[in-house]
């Protein structure tokens, strides 16, 4: 955006749109996103109606249903009827009653029909992503009259770059064709023609986003074919929705990863008491499950009286087995979004995170046991006589809660998924937590096995 538009809250929100005018559409959300609901909504009125329109269908504008709700009524639903249908029924979702029913009863037909049918599917699903602003044209056609019907609708079309043919007789979809293919074609020829020989990719409306994204990813598509129960096309996918979703579900994984509700809008949108609701729960949550650490300690409360050098590596032995755990749930959420491993291949991962456990815990174990050494040695500390023992048991120890760490933290997002449950939900502090806990009884079975007669 040019250095020059600047805002203020004492100019005219009409000056305002005038400046705004030629900026570019993502630009001028920006400056949007700067300003109060109501005075957006002012800017927006002072726009051209056909990049106010464009403006409204960018999905980073902040606060679009209270921007909506603040337009005159008598221009909100021409706003709407020209914006594309998915981000329509986005915003819906967002405008709370009684003032949904009244921008609906305002709305065409054919925009309320469209806005009832993608309201149906739930949202995280394809069909909630789609629109149904396609070109499509039946297989009987001319290249000549597909590229004349292009040019006629491209202004209301999400895309032009796929052109999908459908049956003459059952409008089910057959061929997928791309524009660089239809303008080098003779116009003379039928469509089919200049169609490649493969069937075309295709979803069902209630797949999973993720799907949809991992055939976008690896087949290169700018857009994805929707098709019902009887092969009959009712939406597609673009590219750059599928990349605005995604970021978005990325977003609330990286903040359930933090241990908190994912947040619903930019941080600095979100109220106090808001905040405090989406992060209090999962404290608490968490802070319960770590009081079990302090009764864990009291379980061996007579071994920490007799041997208080063991208390020494308490911390070292609860985040070594926290860290691991929380390194193979990150690997493995991320692994099941991808579709790189799936449910059945659970028995596979925990056959290769043993070894790796093992071998990490073996690393740590020994240097572990090399700091209590050159301590001793240098006369740093003094771990008494028995220290060789206190060695071994932080050494073995080691070994045990990162080896348990690393299984725990590579099932437990296979079990939520198996249960129904984002696995992005086995958050890295929810591992950490559990494994604290199960770490300490690890830690002092060891120590009574090893300095049985000695220091217990």
């Amino acid at each position: 955006m040019n250095a020059t538009v600047s805002f203020t809250a004492n100019v005219d929100p009409s000056v305002l749109a005038a400046r705004l005018s030629d900026e570019r559409a993502p630009d001028i959300v920006e400056a949007l996103n700067e300003e109060a609901p109501e005075v957006a909504a002012a800017i927006l009125l002072g726009l051209p109606q056909d990049r106010a329109i464009e403006v409204l269908d960018q999905p980073e504008l902040d606060c679009a249903a209270d921007i909506v709700e603040m337009l005159p009524r008598d221009r909100v639903a021409s706003f709407l009827s020209g914006m594309s249908a998915d981000r329509v029924t986005d915003i819906f979702r967002e405008i709370e009653e009684p003032g949904r029913s009244d921008l609906r009863a305002r709305l065409d037909a054919e925009t309320r029909g469209t806005i009832d049918r993608l309201s149906a599917y739930g949202e995280e699903s394809v069909g909630s992503l789609m629109t149904t602003e396609f070109v499509a044209v039946p297989g009987d056609w001319t290249v000549g009259q597909t590229l004349e019907h292009v040019r006629h609708v491209e202004k209301t079309r999400e895309t032009i770059y796929s052109i999908f043919v459908l049956d003459p007789r059952t409008r089910a979809l057959t061929k997928a064709v791309p524009l660089r293919r239809l303008i080098s074609g003779n116009p003379n020829d039928n469509v089919l023609s200049v169609a490649p020989g493969r069937r075309p990719l295709a979803v069902s409306p209630t797949a999973s986003r993720e799907e949809a994204a991992r055939l976008i990813s690896k087949y290169d598509l700018l857009a994805l074919p929707v098709i019902d129960a009887v092969g009959h096309l009712i939406g597609i996918v673009t590219v750059d929705d599928m990349i605005d979703a995604m970021v978005e579900k990325q977003t609330q994984d990286v903040q359930r990863f933090g241990g908190m509700e994912a947040l619903p809008d930019p941080y600095m949108d979100i109220g106090f008491f808001t905040m405090i609701r989406k992060r209090a729960g999962w404290l608490c949550a968490l802070f319960l499950g770590e009081m079990m650490t302090a009764t864990a300690m009291q379980g061996f409360e007579g071994e920490l009286e007799k041997a208080i050098v063991l208390t020494l590596f308490i911390p070292l032995i609860m985040s070594s087995g926290g860290n691991s755990g929380s390194q193979a749930t990150s690997l493995l959420i991320r692994a099941l979004a991808l579709h790189e491993v799936r449910l059945r291949d659970w028995w596979r991962v925990a056959l290769r995170e043993l070894p790796t456990g093992l071998v990490l815990g073996g690393i740590l174990g020994i240097i572990g046991v090399v700091r209590i050494v050159v301590w001793q040695k240098t006369g740093l500390y003094d771990y008494g006589v028995h220290w060789p023992l206190v060695a071994a048991t932080v050494g073995v120890a080691l070994v045990g809660i990162v080896t348990f760490g690393s299984l725990t933290g590579s099932m437990l997002p296979f079990l939520l998924q198996r249960l129904g449950f984002d696995p992005a939900t086995a958050s890295a502090p929810f591992v950490a937590t559990l494994v604290d806990v199960t770490g300490l009884v690890i830690y002092f079975s060891v120590a009574m096995l090893i300095l049985h007669g000695t220091l217990l």
